[in-house]
């Protein structure tokens, strides 16, 4: 296993069984930075999105790196403001010419059930999801997105979108730690075949300084943020780790070298409910 390893998605995409996060990344030099360290670290799957705001940074590193876009895998989403279907189509334009890319290898809906959305009838989101889903769809036939997918969905989330689709979604990224494992939905996600991608892999930071996760770091000689991400690997899951800083970014790529066994792995399975859990996606204020 490394870092240029791969998944195979449902429509025989491959993608790097690891990704570089840029939530709150600043736009600017900061998000620019950390992607070129990214990148010349070995990542090669970029994950961004339209509400993160540094679009166009992301896209100037990627271009500026001298990568080939061949061996890129780069991710974007949709904002909770543009969930219909010429809003999507819009969007995903908008952030084709932020990133300077033609295509996106993976286009996510960032949410199921916005704030607004939601306020206007408590079942309106099943009709935009559909409407959103479809553009996605469409952008699919067309090569704007090679793969497809949604961030944050819940099992009655996808129940409904599988209801209107005919092109199933291939990834759900969502909140995944062994604080908040979600097991149903993972479970979900494996039997109709959605590859599960795990955002906030270290539990926001408030699992590094857990004495149970330390411990495995010790015996490994590795830091409790490649311990962390390695649970996420040894899972099956894709993990997202995000970092600012160059030492980090090489250190969260450095954990390819020792495997967690199965007295490690129920050890931090332990920690449910330690470090968080994920936001309500129908109980969310945005």
């Amino acid at each position: 296993m490394s870092l240029t390893d791969t998944y195979t998605l449902s429509n025989g995409i491959t993608i790097p069984i690891m990704g570089f996060g840029t939530w709150q990344s600043e736009d600017g030099d900061v998000a620019y930075q950390a992607v070129r360290w990214a990148l010349e670290a070995g990542y090669r799957h970029i994950d961004t999105a339209a509400i993160y705001g540094n679009e166009s940074s992301v896209g100037r590193a990627i271009k500026d790196s001298g990568v080939d876009r061949k061996s890129l895998f780069v991710t974007t989403k949709l904002w909770n403001d543009a969930h219909s279907y010429d809003g999507a189509r819009t969007a995903l334009t908008d952030s084709l010419k932020k990133l300077g890319l033609d295509s996106v290898d993976l286009y996510l809906i960032h949410w199921p059930n916005p704030a607004a959305i939601r306020s206007q009838d408590n079942q309106t989101w099943k009709e935009t999801n559909a409407e959103t889903w479809r553009a996605l769809e469409d952008a699919y036939k067309t090569g704007k997105a090679k793969a497809i997918g949604v961030s944050n969905f819940q099992i009655h989330h996808l129940e409904a979108l599988a209801e209107t689709q005919t092109i199933p979604p291939m990834v759900n990224q969502i909140f995944l730690n062994p604080s908040d494992q979600q097991p149903d939905l993972v479970k979900y996600n494996d039997e109709h075949d959605i590859l599960t991608e795990a955002y906030s892999p270290l539990g926001t930071g408030k699992l590094v300084n857990l004495p149970q996760v330390a411990s495995v770091a010790k015996k490994f000689n590795k830091s409790v943020p490649q311990v962390l991400i390695r649970w996420s690997l040894e899972k099956g899951f894709l993990p997202l780790p995000k970092s600012t800083h160059e030492d980090y970014i090489k250190a969260n790529a450095d954990v390819f070298d020792f495997k967690l066994n199965t007295d490690d792995i129920a050890q931090l399975d332990r920690l449910v409910g330690v470090g968080g859990s994920h936001i309500d996606p129908d109980l969310s204020d945005f």
